[in-house]
């Protein structure tokens, strides 16, 4: 299951990520650490998230 929540985790992690650093560029507050720390509160987000799916999948 661990194999199955690190793979799920790459890809909802680079979605969320994805999707945070956009709204910050489209909402005009694009400085350096507001995007690592969206990007940062994505990936970690997407850990719960992808062990949930994986748990479920499982």
């Amino acid at each position: 299951m661990f194999l199955k929540t690190m793979m799920f985790h790459i890809f909802i992690g680079s979605v969320f990520m994805g999707v945070v650093v956009t709204a910050l560029l489209v909402v005009d507050q694009a400085s350096l650490m507001s995007i690592l720390a969206g990007a940062l509160i994505a990936f970690v987000l997407a850990g719960p998230i992808s062990w949930a799916i994986a748990k479920r999948l499982h």
